[in-house]
């Protein structure tokens, strides 16, 4: 893995030798005065991952640009949510900026009002460049960053679309193409299942809480809504059953002990070769893509996740950044999110396979799609996924428990249970928690 992330650093090499100059030369970024809070140090709290990696490793050129120093922390994902919610709650955080889960703790930050709007930092020419603009943003990142006021609580990072991943090879031996609809592709996953030869249809997330994630696939191609006008949770109705008996169909086809498949055993399951379909995010490409680790590269298709009977969306997920509302070095702060979702830093993300901008500048841009390292063809699921995102959890406090409820529903019927009697109990059991967070 480690020489596949070198090799990627090597093609990268032009980008960033260009550095803080070519960012601060942009006739773009011109207007703004980088340097007005020059000698203010700021701290981050990162969750760890690619997006932190990228921030860590080019930080010297956002300080070269500004003069503004810059300390910061990256958290396994679990312990910095915990960590963020501690601090923000207490009034006095330890950081200026922070990363922050879309799908988990959007309206939690939201309701606990610990975020500053950045409407106006975005209406100031000399805070902000004229190309960074509301309606660069995709659809699903303005959704998440605005609060329904219409503030602007922070700025779209990075996007994880959901598409089906397939193995070229399995394919053409059958001599099938890439299914359109869910039943297409249920279909074709039991008629590609040989146990004798140890390979399987389909493969994907079997395990209570991961699995809400490629359920909600289902749930919003079969016409299902998280929550009415109302806020009221509709996760037990028969659009919700339905999904659940295809998401079931689908893993009959899975290898034994999905019900216990988080995205690391689907993905080795998929990269040894063993799954000829596997429907996740678009970050795991760089896993099936190492030569070093994966016995598909160069074998895989990518393309949309199937349609449902009452539609076709790609669930999404996503992070952003933010200032606290008790930062005291907010225009500051607002500089450095600025930089962590600029063009620049956003084409180094996708370029290395270790997200996806939510800006389409970005992801539209001749030069930037030349860098991609990966397939063709992953690169334009990613541009077709974005026409079809749909926020792939809801947007509620207790999403945790959500997950954790419904998951374990989900589960159940792997192993035979009833899908409208298990969701009808999972149902039951979240109604009040949703209704307690909201009079909280």
């Amino acid at each position: 893995m480690d020489q596949v992330r070198l090799s990627r650093r090597a093609l990268l090499a032009g980008t960033a030798a260009a550095g803080a100059a070519s960012f601060a030369a942009t006739p773009a970024f011109s207007q703004v005065n980088w340097k007005k809070y020059s000698g203010t140090k700021l701290e981050a709290i990162l969750a760890k991952g690619p997006r932190g990696d990228n921030f860590q490793k080019h930080i010297k050129e956002f300080t070269e640009l500004t003069g503004i120093q810059v300390e910061s922390e990256q958290i396994p994902e679990q312990q910095q949510r915990q960590k963020c919610v501690i601090e923000l709650a207490s009034g006095k955080p330890s950081f200026d900026v922070v990363h922050l889960s879309y799908h988990v703790q959007k309206r939690q930050f939201e309701k606990a009002g610990w975020l500053a709007d950045i409407t106006p930092f975005m209406k100031d020419p000399t805070l902000t460049a004229p190309d960074l603009v509301e309606n660069d943003f995709s659809a699903a990142g303005l959704s998440y960053a605005k609060n329904d006021k219409g503030q602007m609580l922070s700025l779209p990072w990075s996007v994880d679309y959901f598409i089906l991943y397939y193995n070229k090879e399995i394919f053409a031996k059958a001599g099938v193409q890439p299914p359109k609809t869910l039943d297409e592709m249920n279909a074709l996953a039991e008629k590609l299942t040989d146990t004798k030869a140890g390979i399987f249809g389909y493969v994907g997330r079997g395990l209570k809480n991961a699995n809400m994630t490629l359920w909600t696939n289902y749930f919003l191609n079969y016409g299902g809504e998280f929550l009415d006008k109302s806020g009221n949770i509709l996760t037990d109705g028969p659009e919700a059953i339905e999904a659940t008996k295809s998401y079931v169909r689908s893993n009959k086809s899975s290898p034994p002990g999905v019900a216990g498949f988080n995205w690391m055993e689907s993905l080795a399951a998929f990269a040894q070769g063993r799954a000829a379909m596997w429907v996740d995010g678009v970050g795991w490409a760089p896993g099936v893509e190492n030569p070093n680790s994966s016995r598909v590269v160069g074998k895989v298709g990518y393309t949309m996740v199937p349609a449902g009977p009452k539609g076709q969306y790609s669930a999404t997920y996503g992070d952003g950044i933010g200032i606290p509302a008790a930062c005291t070095k907010k225009e500051a702060a607002y500089l450095l999110c600025q930089w962590v979702v600029s063009k620049t830093q956003g084409a180094r993300l996708v370029q290395a396979g270790g997200g996806v901008s939510f800006r389409n500048s970005v992801l539209n841009d001749p030069e930037v799609q030349k860098g991609v390292t990966l397939p063709k063809e992953w690169f334009q699921s990613v541009l077709d996924a974005g026409k079809i995102s749909k926020l792939g959890l809801p947007v509620i406090i207790p999403v945790a428990e959500f997950r954790d409820i419904v998951g374990a529903a989900v589960t159940a019927t792997l192993a035979g249970a009833d899908p409208a009697a298990e969701l009808k109990k999972a149902h039951e059991q979240f109604r009040p928690i949703l209704e307690r967070s909201e009079k909280a």
